[in-house]
């Protein structure tokens, strides 16, 4: 397995090392929009960590409304999927049981606190 490098095409993926707190606070100060945002910023994070467009975040606004939130969860599973694939192949600890405890915690709508599990897990990832 390939493994990463902190830069691709010269950009240093140390930009995606996010402050949890500061993004955790923000979410809660707007009643949640924000994550909207930290959400779009995780998926841009894996497809350039994985190399690939795994994650839309068109698709995943429009699918998880239509379907009342149904694919939110879907995509916590994939995202956690996809930072066990990045662990991997950044020869980092994986944390092996992240997709099915995103998938658990999303049902029990702890959403915003898988965030800030899968951030702090890319975070481990992109350190300098």
């Amino acid at each position: 397995m390939p493994e990463i490098n902190v830069y691709a095409e010269g950009e240093a993926l140390s930009k995606y090392k996010l402050n949890i707190a500061a993004h955790l606070i923000l979410t809660l100060i707007t009643c949640g929009l924000y994550d909207i945002y930290w959400n779009f910023l995780q998926m841009e994070a894996c497809n350039k960590l994985l190399g690939k467009d795994e994650f839309s975040f068109w698709s995943w606004a429009i699918f998880s409304l239509l379907t009342c939130g149904l694919y939110h969860i879907y995509y916590q599973y994939q995202m956690g999927i996809a930072i066990t694939e990045i662990q991997q192949k950044a020869n980092k600890p994986v944390f092996e049981n992240l997709p099915i405890i995103s998938v658990f915690a999303t049902i029990f709508g702890l959403s915003v606190l898988v965030d800030c599990v899968h951030q702090h897990e890319i975070n481990k990832i992109v350190q300098d």
